[in-house]
């Protein structure tokens, strides 16, 4: 197993996972003055951050592997179902939400391992469409997280939105995979 500072910073991003979920366990007073949902919206961003700063390091410093291609996708998908399914049991994301993203993340980490056994991995290589779903999705979360005006804005009102367009790109980028799939599919179904 390699180990560098890329893949450091995605055991990092696994290891917070646990603390997010914790903090909604412990005392409040524990978190005083700054208060659970602050401390948890810190340690989703953190996370968020170290997500994009382990693939720039990996890439800047030529430190690219196998084992970080693997282990980054899992924890990021790790990380976003942790917190969905915190905001479920916070009652500030419905379940039918956190079960699209969620499911659609195991679907297409699926179908990815899928093409990559028939060496067709780059059909369903990331999309604009799903790019623009993570960013959606990594914006909702923390604001969620969050849950109380900031500046005047209705945080919790505009994560909620944020959520839904996430939720609806999820959809839309299931099916453009899928889609990238059916003709291997249907050539695999050929062969039997």
């Amino acid at each position: 197993m390699p180990t560098n500072i890329p893949i450091l910073l995605t055991w990092l991003r696994i290891i917070l996972i646990p603390l997010l979920i914790a903090l909604y366990y412990m005392p409040e007073s524990w978190l005083r003055p700054v208060g659970r949902d602050l401390t948890a919206t810190v340690v989703f961003v953190v996370a968020a951050w170290t997500d994009w700063l382990d693939g720039y390091l990996a890439r800047r410093w030529n430190e690219t592997s196998a084992f970080g291609a693997f282990l980054d996708p899992v924890a990021d998908k790790l990380i976003v179902a942790a917190a969905l399914i915190m905001l479920v049991h916070l009652d500030r994301v419905g379940a039918l939400i956190a079960v699209i993203i969620i499911g659609r993340e195991i679907t297409i980490s699926a179908l990815r391992e899928w093409m990559a056994q028939i060496g067709a991995r780059k059909s369903v290589a990331v999309s604009m469409i799903g790019k623009i779903k993570t960013v959606a999705q990594m914006t909702a979360i923390p604001m969620l997280l969050y849950h109380h005006s900031l500046l005047g804005i209705d945080i919790h009102l505009l994560g909620t939105w944020l959520i839904y367009v996430a939720a609806v790109l999820t959809l839309w980028s299931m099916g453009y995979y899928l889609r990238m799939a059916l003709p291997h599919l249907l050539e695999q179904e050929r062969k039997r």
